[in-house]
């Protein structure tokens, strides 16, 4: 398991639909459900953090606030 904290950017093994993130995410809620926005386009997608777990490849860089 890889360790991360909120507003971490991470690596996921698939990109977003929009192409324009290089498949990295921000990390904006923890809990039970994984929060992540797309630094691409700027969406959200809300999953389990159980598929988060899966799908995480590498976290890419750990932030201390969110990126704007």
């Amino acid at each position: 398991m890889k360790a991360y904290t909120m507003f971490d950017v991470v690596k996921m093994k698939k990109e977003h639909p929009c192409h324009k993130g290089d498949a990295k995410f921000q990390i904006v809620r923890l809990g039970a459900d994984i929060k992540i926005r797309c630094l691409g386009c700027g969406s959200y997608i809300m999953m389990p953090r159980e598929k988060f777990d899966k799908q995480l490849k590498e976290v890419v860089e750990h932030r201390d606030s969110l990126i704007l």
